[in-house]
This record gives structure tokens, C-alpha cells and sequence, in this order.
């Protein structure tokens, strides 16, 4: 499909949608393109805590296997 084919369609679609879904669409878009003006970027400092605070807590036993995190994840 073409850059003109799919802009045509957008055009074509868009106004069939209601105002909120409109919106989502929107932020859907912006998040392809990573534009989010409220985050800013973790400080290397404030990385490397979080790093050294995970291997606190796997050291000190407060984790869990893959196995246990699958079946975690196949109740969501």
C-alpha cells in the first residue's frame, strides 16, 4: 500500500470515529513516534540504584524462577 493510499484511508476513517477514540488513536500514534513531552530520561545515577537495588533483592532470595513467572503470567 502506498504513503498516499494509507493518508487517504486515515482521512477517510478518521472522522468515522468518535472524539475519545480519536484521542487514542492520537496517543497511539505519538507513542510509535516516541513522543511523550512529560517523561524525561533516567539519570545514569538513578539507573545504576535501580541496577544494584535488583541485586539486592535476587541475592538476598526475593525473586522467582521463569517457571513460577509463566505461570504468573498465564493468569493476567
Amino acid at each position: 500500500m502506498t504513503t498516499t493510499a494509507i493518508k487517504k484511508q486515515v482521512e477517510d476513517y478518521l472522522p468515522m470515529l468518535s472524539t475519545k477514540q480519536q484521542v487514542l488513536v492520537l496517543e497511539m500514534i505519538k507513542s510509535f513516534l516516541q513522543v511523550d513531552n512529560e517523561s524525561k530520561r533516567m539519570s545514569i545515577k538513578q539507573y545504576n540504584k535501580e541496577i544494584d537495588e535488583a541485586v539486592a533483592r535476587i541475592e538476598n532470595g526475593n525473586s522467582i524462577s521463569h517457571k513460577e513467572a509463566m505461570k504468573e503470567i498465564a493468569k493476567w
